[in-house]
This record gives C-alpha cells, structure tokens and sequence, in this order.
C-alpha cells in the first residue's frame, strides 16, 4: 500500500497553539504578550496599544492570524515566522503540558496517515524525540499509526531552514556532529540535513534554495553518520544546492532543483536517489495569490521551485536515477490524508503513468527507504500492508482518496476515519 516519505505534522505549532489554548483557556492577552517582545517597537512606533487587541479572536486560528499580522502591520508569513520562532517552539517542548498536548497531536496525526491508507512514513524532521516516540509507541501496540522510519529533529544552521523548530542550529561541525550522536541515542532510521533554504525563507525573486550549510559542515555529518550505518537525507532546493550535496555524500536529496549533466552525473556515480515533492510547492506556483496569501517574492520563488522539481524529476526518471515519492507535510495546504494527490501530480506534471506512479509510491518507496523485503508489495514473506478502494485507481488516481479498508501488518481497519478540511480540498481539487 501507500508508503509516503516526508513528515508526519502539517502546522504542528499552528495546532498546537489552538489546541493549547482550547485546553488551557489562555486568552488572546497571553499570546500577544509572546509575540510583543518579538517585534521592536522603536523601529514601528505605530505599533497599537494595549485595548487595541482586545476583539482579537481565538476561536479560528486563521483568523487569528489575519488580525495578527494587521494589529501588527506586517503580512500574514511574518506573523506565522513569529510563532514558529525559537523562543515558541522552546516553551512547547519545555513544559509538561504543552509538551504532552503536542504528542498527543502528532499521535492523532499519524493515525490518521493509516487511516487515509499510508502504512509506513518516513519522516525527515520533528519535534524532539516524538517521531522516534510515535514510532515505538504503534510497534508496541500502543497507539494507532504507520510504520515509521524516523529522523527526529534535523540538522541546520543559525538563519537556515527550520533552524529551531524541526531542526537543531548547529554553530559548529561539532555541534553538528553531536546532534547526529544524539539522534542515534534516540533511535532515529536516518539523519536530516537541511542544506539550503527554501521557499518561504527567500527574501528576494530568483533566491530560493540559497546554501546556508557549508560543504564542510555537510560532508563531516554524512561521514559520521555513514560511520554509524545511517543514511542522510538533505532538504535542497536549488541546483548548486543539489551539486554541494551529492558531493559531500548525501544519499538522497529531498525536492530538488533544475538539473545539470554534472548534477545528474553525480546521482549516478554516488548512487543517491530523488525524492520528489510537488505538493508543497504547488499552492506557490499555482494558485491565485488571494488563495494562497503568498507575496509577488513567494509566488515567483514558489513556481521556480514547482519547475526545478518537475525538471529533476524528468531527469533523473530519462537517466536511471531512483526517484522516490513525497509530500512534505509541515507546509501550508498538505494535510496529513492526502498523500494520494502526490502520485497525480506525478502523472500530471512528470507524465508518468498510473502504474508507475503507484509503483513509485509502494514498492519503489519502500525499496529506497531499504525496506523492500518487508513491506511495498503483496507477496508470500512480507508483512500484509494493503488498501481496498470502491474503484480501480489503474483508471484514475484519484480513486486513492477513498479508501474502504485498510489492512497494515495484517490489522484490518474495517472503518477508516478521516476527518477532512473541506476548504482545502476545495482549492487542491482544482489542480488534479
């Protein structure tokens, strides 16, 4: 059946400040207080006084957000950035409660993964120790989720992607390095790089993917890690990006960037494989800036993302290099059941098949993740991980996003429960 590779958490913070706040009744006061100290006053002198936040709304954490970045005067991104900070992101996984509420999220989260009908994830970046967590917990049958082949927090730079929410800010090679002994103390399958920035991190058009982590930084972790039998995976989202990577060892490179014969030729001869996302860039590039609330700079950035994805893909698919399946849960419009609309971007954007799309998704997935004997396909000797829908998805792909039973390590799930998000369905069906 269905075997993802990304993270198991869209917006955990985002949920996570709303849960916490249903839970804990703090009031709108609380969370502008968190906020004010990251917003220098003398630089806005025109910031509101304290009654002008007064009707600010907890209920809807969209809206929520909308006033915030109006009480602010600043865009939507900045307050998001804001909340996604160190400081917040230190005081969920510092306290008992929120901590916990926080575990109880992604467990919710990975089950319903299983019941959309992805049997195992592999998840490239989270907070603290819960993946691995997550993953022990349904292996010892105490909670409900997929198979998982965990990273926990990846690895990035002061400034670099996800530095300090999903990922560490190594200072140093040595900071670095010991985040990889730390990793293995938890148990991780594999270790995270974030390399380069990403969409949302460009300050300027045409600068997605810029490198934050030196080659020497890279290649110290791919060495220590391969020392210690793990596997690297390295978000990279630009072409010199993909170049540096493949050069310093990495084994698979997560997204991609607009190919070059040197860039291809190094994914042959290092033998690493592409794992191709286009969901998350997708809302950049695609849909209308009123939809997506992304700036003119995101926009851009987003379709050459979507482009450079696309191009490495048809690449590496024309040349023989693996390519592996993602949707990069954790950004905005992917919600955790809808892996399906990955493989018909597949088919749409990179033109490949239905067959090699489900191919992809199931046994070339697990082949890659290095559990093809286990798990991928329905043969004598594997564990029994299938899904049952009302029609055949060889006709139409889209049959995936009804699924009618879930059987995963032999376990029926008669009833799938998936509770959906009927305005962002609304908006991705557009782009099938």
């Amino acid at each position: 059946t269905l075997f993802r590779s990304d993270t198991i958490i869209p917006n955990l913070n985002m949920d996570l400040m709303k849960e916490v706040i249903k839970q804990t009744k703090a009031t709108i006061d609380n969370i502008v207080e968190l906020l004010k100290p990251l917003f220098d006053k003398n630089q806005n002198p025109d910031l509101p006084g304290e009654n002008d936040f007064a009707e600010l709304p907890a209920k809807m954490m969209n809206t929520f957000i909308d006033l915030l970045a109006k009480a602010f005067k600043t865009d939507r991104q900045t307050i998001i950035d804001k909340l996604l900070e160190i400081p917040l992101v230190k005081k969920i996984m510092a306290n008992g409660l929120t901590r916990a509420v926080a575990y109880r999220l992604v467990s919710e989260y990975a089950r319903l993964e299983l019941h959309s009908g992805v049997t195992t994830i592999r998840t490239v970046g989270g907070l603290g120790d819960f993946d691995t967590r997550v993953r022990d917990d349904a292996a010892a049958g105490r909670l409900e989720a997929p198979r998982i082949l965990a990273a926990n927090m990846g690895i990035s730079v002061p400034g670099g992607h996800m530095a300090g929410s999903v990922a560490i800010a190594a200072n140093s090679i040595p900071e670095a390095l010991a985040q990889v002994e730390a990793a293995k103390a938890q148990g991780v399958d594999l270790i995270k790089l974030m390399i380069t920035g990403g969409v949302l991190d460009a300050k300027e058009k045409g600068t997605p993917g810029e490198l934050k982590m030196k080659p020497d930084m890279v290649r110290a972790v791919c060495d220590k890690a391969h020392e210690l039998g793990f596997v690297v995976a390295a978000h990279v989202e630009s072409t010199e990006g993909v170049r540096m990577a493949l050069e310093c060892g990495v084994d698979s490179i997560e997204h991609g960037a607009a190919p070059t014969d040197e860039v291809m030729r190094l994914f042959g001869e290092r033998k690493s494989f592409l794992c191709t996302t286009l969901s998350p860039a997708l809302p950049y590039a695609l849909f209308d800036r009123s939809v997506s609330c992304a700036s003119e700079v995101e926009q851009f950035n987003g379709n050459m993302v979507f482009e450079g994805i696309i191009a490495n893909a048809k690449a590496a698919l024309e040349q023989g290099v693996p390519v592996a399946l993602g949707n990069d849960v954790g950004c905005p419009w992917i919600t955790q059941y809808d892996f399906w609309r990955e493989l018909c971007y597949f088919e749409k954007f990179v033109g490949v098949s239905r067959s090699f799309a489900l191919h992809t998704a199931t046994l070339r997935n697990a082949q890659l993740a290095g559990i093809g004997d286990i798990t991928g396909s329905i043969e004598v000797g594997k564990e029994a991980d299938m899904i049952v829908t009302a029609t055949n998805p060889l006709d139409d792909l889209r049959a995936l996003r009804t699924v009618k039973h879930v059987i995963h390590r032999g376990q029926l799930i008669a009833k799938p429960r998936v509770k959906r998000k009927t305005a962002i369905d609304c908006e991705l069906d557009k782009f099938l």
